[in-house]
């Protein structure tokens, strides 16, 4: 029976899990394909650039704390919940604080570094959604520690849905859409979003109106690396479009984004196996040491160049149509662009693997310089680059900087589980095969 249910745990769960990323694969891609139509090519570029903004502002208060929440409630005493939920909810308000003011004090700057006067009313108006987002962020923690998955769908998917209902009315009635109205849709989308996750949650949530100091710092410990991590990753893929805004213009940030946004409907698999590696890759070290991790890495790694290759050599052959057919033939000069973003793509697996190997061996500390490293000379390459190549160079400093992690992660993995490269094409070239033989071959 205790087989049974832990059978049954995984399968609904990554039921649900397979669902919540399916359909924000599905709204996100179909809001990106009428924004792109409705907004002009400048508006879309200012959209880009203040949703890139927002990404980093959510990924700083949500890594700290969100790995850390789930943990300690799914682990810790029932009689213990209160206390960590204050605990949280204490850390989230003084970080939303400290965000807002910077917002609010930041955001006429970088309106001035992109020329997008329109950004600052958006900025200050995005502060609403952000007190909201939190809320909503710990309610869905506190879902999830307690195994319901089903919930958070089901809050995710509403408040998807209604933002995508919105724009496309817009662009069936053909109603003009501003900038700030995106917002207040934003605003409407997450307290909806909100209610709905509180009256799903309310048999879970168990909360004290006092500061738990002890229970702070548990929190702030655990998830400070984690944090380290997330944000860094996140300005490594989102910082070539916020220094072309400010170096050129939020029309070629607009641009970028739609190459990038082609380019990274390639990495579902690579974020659906993520998922399964990092529970199987701790539990591996237990049993079989470092030598399960060397094979789990390098077969998990295999499969995804596998599975990516198809897409990366169709996307680069036909081009032309897809970026016709997603943007329009007014973005035909992004064709160059996703040419670049399809090859730094197949380095995403040996990097999402590296961080999930490492922190699953207890080595999250390395993981986060070794990403504040090169996220560093991301930085630096897309200075110097767009500088003198301009739009273009943006992807050149991504290409050069994935590189560059690829022979630190593989450095780090050799010494610490002698991965090979070489085994990595190996199991690739072996998947084909094995797929026929199990899933195609009729008998």
């Amino acid at each position: 029976m205790k087989i049974f249910n832990k059978d049954l745990y995984w399968i609904r769960a990554g039921f649900f899990s397979l669902l919540q990323n399916l359909s924000g694969v599905f709204f996100s891609l179909g809001s990106f394909y009428i924004l792109l139509r409705i907004l002009g090519p400048n508006d879309y570029g200012v959209w880009v650039l203040f949703m890139v903004t927002t990404t980093i502002i959510e990924t700083i208060r949500g890594g700290l704390l969100q790995n850390a929440l789930i943990r300690f409630l799914a682990a810790e005493e029932k009689s213990e919940h209160h206390k960590i939920t204050a605990a949280s909810f204490t850390i989230s308000g003084i970080l939303s604080l400290i965000c807002i003011l910077l917002i609010l004090g930041f955001g006429s700057i970088l309106s001035a570094i992109w020329k997008a006067p329109e950004l600052t009313l958006i900025f200050n108006t995005y502060c609403i959604t952000f007190i909201i987002s939190g809320i909503l962020t710990q309610f869905n923690c506190i879902l999830q520690a307690n195994l319901q998955f089903r919930s958070i769908f089901l809050s995710s998917f509403i408040m998807q849905l209604a933002f995508f209902s919105y724009v496309a009315v817009c662009y069936t009635f053909n109603f003009s859409i501003s900038l700030i109205n995106l917002v207040y849709v934003q605003i409407g989308t997450n307290l909806i979003a909100a209610f709905i996750a509180f009256f799903l949650v309310r048999p879970y949530l168990s909360i004290s109106f006092k500061i738990y100091s002890e229970w702070i710092k548990k929190l702030f410990n655990y998830g400070k690396y984690a944090f380290g991590t997330s944000v860094s990753a996140i300005l490594s893929v989102t910082v070539d479009q916020m220094m072309l805004g400010a170096i050129l213009s939020p029309v070629q940030a607009g641009a970028f984004n739609v190459a990038v946004r082609i380019t990274n409907l390639l990495d579902i698999p690579t974020n659906a196996v993520a998922v399964i590696v990092f529970p199987q890759s701790a539990k591996r070290m237990a049993t079989e040491g470092k030598e399960g991790i060397k094979y789990l890495y390098e077969k998990s790694v295999g499969t995804l160049i596998a599975l990516l290759i198809p897409g990366v050599i169709f996307l680069y052959l036909f081009s032309d149509f897809v970026v016709t057919l997603v943007a329009g033939t007014i973005y035909k000069d992004t064709i160059p662009l996703l040419h670049i973003t399809l090859l730094y793509c197949l380095f995403t697996p040996y990097g999402r693997q590296f961080g999930n190997i490492l922190d699953s061996i207890g080595k999250t500390r390395l993981t986060f310089f070794v990403v504040l490293m090169v996220t560093s000379i991301n930085i630096g390459l897309n200075f110097i680059f767009i500088s003198r190549f301009g739009v273009m160079g943006a992807a050149y400093a991504t290409l050069a900087a994935h590189i560059i992690g690829f022979f630190i992660g593989q450095s780090i993995l050799k010494k610490e589980l002698n991965v090979s490269i070489k085994n990595t094409f190996i199991y690739a070239w072996q998947f084909y095969p094995e797929f026929f033989r199990k899933y195609l071959k009729v008998s």
